[in-house]
């Protein structure tokens, strides 16, 4: 069983009894390696709440863990911005299913497009059976097989294209056109900006495509840290990066369970994309920058 850290049993308290699930563990039951982090909760104490229901933060409201936060670290500070990249700082251009079926017609693949992302699906939701991790250096194992099991088609030549493919700026565009302007403006301010991603070592030559490197003091990728959201490690990996603490440091992600709760149980502040922010210039404004 993964070890409980004093955040959660903090919260657990805060609550006045209300019976909460802790902070879940990621890939493969991690322990905990929040800074706050001590002795671990009975195994009595554990089972009644692993039964729970809801994570904890899902229970608060937006004040409610602002104080909760407040009650741990003090004045919350915003020292630093950490940024998820698919799905906030960028999204893929065409739906995946069309550019698989589109570059695999000439190799023989021949379903369609609903087939190949019921196919996709299903293949990326199981367990990656060779490794613990899905984006171990280039990821191209794990690609492969992910290729290989949405078209049917193994085809290296058709892998390959594909593959490459998803380097460039075809493949991609940003979520928010004024990301560039936001993101000078918070640095200048003195927030330092890192991406957390889980992406294969692709992830630079893509920032590169499309000429947004420049705007992060730092890239943490899972293949690189050897930890995917929402392991902490990720997390906490980016904050040491900055040198700032995870307590100073808030994430911006549009998945609540690697993100939000990952985020969280590394000990940094976490907003959800989509939802409690909405673009960058909202997120500017949340951590004190006019734009």
């Amino acid at each position: 069983m993964a070890v409980r850290t004093n955040l959660t049993k903090n919260l657990f308290s805060a609550l006045s009894g209300r019976i909460l699930n802790p902070l879940r563990s990621g890939h493969g039951g991690y322990s905990n390696p929040l800074p706050a982090a001590a002795a671990a909760y009975s195994s009595s104490s554990a089972a009644a709440l692993e039964t729970a229901g809801p994570e904890p933060f899902d229970l608060l409201g937006v004040k409610e863990y602002e104080d909760y936060r407040r009650s741990l670290y003090g004045d919350v500070t915003h020292k630093a911005l950490l940024v998820d990249a698919v799905g906030t700082l960028v999204v893929p251009s065409q739906p995946m299913a069309q550019i698989y079926k589109q570059i695999g017609e000439k190799y023989g693949v021949n379903c369609s497009e609903d087939e190949i992302l019921n196919r996709y699906r299903r293949a990326y939701e199981q367990p990656w059976g060779r490794s613990r991790l899905r984006y171990v250096s280039d990821g191209k194992p794990f690609w492969q097989h992910i290729v290989t099991s949405s078209t049917g088609c193994s085809d290296l030549q058709y892998f390959e294209e594909l593959y490459n493919y998803y380097t460039t700026d075809k493949a991609w565009h940003l979520n928010d056109p004024e990301a560039g302007k936001i993101f000078d403006a918070i640095r200048k301010a003195g927030v330092k900006v890192a991406i957390v991603s889980n992406f294969d070592t692709r992830l630079r030559p893509v920032l590169r495509a499309l000429n947004c490197e420049q705007w992060f003091d730092a890239v943490a990728v899972s293949a690189e840290v050897a930890a995917e959201k929402p392991n902490p490690t990720i997390f906490l990996k980016a904050c040491e990066l900055l040198g700032v603490k995870p307590e100073d440091a808030v994430h911006v992600g549009d998945d609540r369970r690697n993100d939000i709760w990952g985020a969280r149980d590394a000990g940094c502040d976490a907003w959800l994309w989509g939802s409690d922010v909405r673009s960058f210039k909202e997120v500017a404004r949340r951590i004190g920058v006019r734009v």
